[in-house]
């Protein structure tokens, strides 16, 4: 990634982090409500929805720490020291003490907020400390909720399990957290651990996620190597052969002003990332195939990533995701 790249993705996250309209609320209505975005939300009130501006506002923490010198590093410490006080991060902390909150944002939103703190963190950010009890909060609630799931979600949405667990298990590894990575990895071996011959029945319409690449994903992030390359094998078994075609085959988009089909550019990028990803575990005909797959994929994606706000306001994540990796 270039500082002119990075200095492009930085602009466009400021461009909507605090941009309060259109949006749309992930809240549920009681008889004496009343719901104002900035009001209820005093950090993440932009970028259309909840999830999407803390991961705008984690794209800006990353670019902040790979690309120190940019111009834009200025804004990027102005609007952080307005946005991390105390007060704030108590507003959104106790929005979650509401009747009905249980399912807000879940999984997705709690993962991006355990990944914006993990960022926070590796920057040796003082604002880590003062976002602290909200990711607590988020960590907590991912605890309690991992038992409870008989089975996991296997969308290529928002609600996918595998997606969570790898973006959680980023922030369990910074944070020191091993209870909650063995935790996490006991219940990826029951969800997936037997699993098999992956048909890759994808993508769906409207999918920004891969359920297989992200399975694989989270399974090469929570198993040991060797268990993982032992069920990789087995998982997808004729990769090496380019196969299945589904899966490394860029999608096309037909309708970029509509939000849910713009979801197919962040499919795109989410399998350049996996891909990429994977690919470091692998080696030979299997690792190539999927570093071919992976640059055609972001080639494809790369320059859709603004221009029609209801990509722009979330795709440069998923591009810096593709291009700086989990780590």
């Amino acid at each position: 990634m270039t500082p002119t790249q990075a200095a492009t993705f930085a602009r466009i996250a400021l461009g909507h982090v605090t941009r309060e309209y259109p949006h749309k609320p992930d809240h549920v209505m009681t008889a004496d409500d009343a719901y104002a975005p900035r009001r209820v939300h005093p950090i993440f009130f932009g970028s259309f929805d909840w999830h999407s501006c803390v991961h705008g506002y984690w794209l800006l923490a990353r670019i902040r720490r790979l690309f120190p010198d940019l111009a834009e590093a200025g804004a990027i410490d102005a609007l952080f020291a307005d946005a991390f006080t105390a007060d704030k991060v108590e507003a959104e902390r106790a929005y979650l003490d509401q009747p009905l909150s249980r399912g807000f944002e879940r999984p997705y939103g709690w993962a991006w907020l355990l990944m914006l703190q993990s960022e926070l963190m590796v920057a040796a950010s003082p604002h880590a400390a003062t976002l602290g009890p909200l990711a607590d909060a988020f960590a907590d609630r991912w605890r309690a909720h991992l038992p409870l799931m008989t089975y996991p979600v296997r969308v290529g949405t928002h609600a996918n399990t595998a997606f969570a667990l790898v973006l959680a298990d980023r922030y369990a590894r910074v944070a020191g957290d091993t209870g909650l990575r063995t935790l996490m990895a006991e219940r990826a071996q029951h969800w997936f651990g037997a699993d098999r011959d992956a048909r890759a029945w994808e993508p769906s319409g409207e999918d920004f996620l891969s359920p297989v690449l992200m399975e694989a994903m989270a399974m090469r992030r929570l198993l040991p190597a060797p268990a993982f390359a032992a069920w990789f094998t087995t998982f997808l078994p004729a990769l090496a052969d380019g196969q299945p075609e589904t899966l490394l085959t860029p999608v096309r988009v037909s309708d970029r002003s509509d939000g849910r089909i713009a979801h197919l550019d962040g499919l795109n990028l989410s399998r350049a990332w996996a891909m990429r990803d994977i690919a470091a575990a692998s080696d030979g005909p299997v690792a190539q195939t999927l570093h071919a797959a992976a640059a055609e994929h972001l080639s494809v994606a790369i320059d859709q990533i603004a221009g029609d706000y209801m990509g722009e306001h979330w795709l440069a994540s998923f591009a810096l995701l593709a291009m700086t990796g989990t780590d």
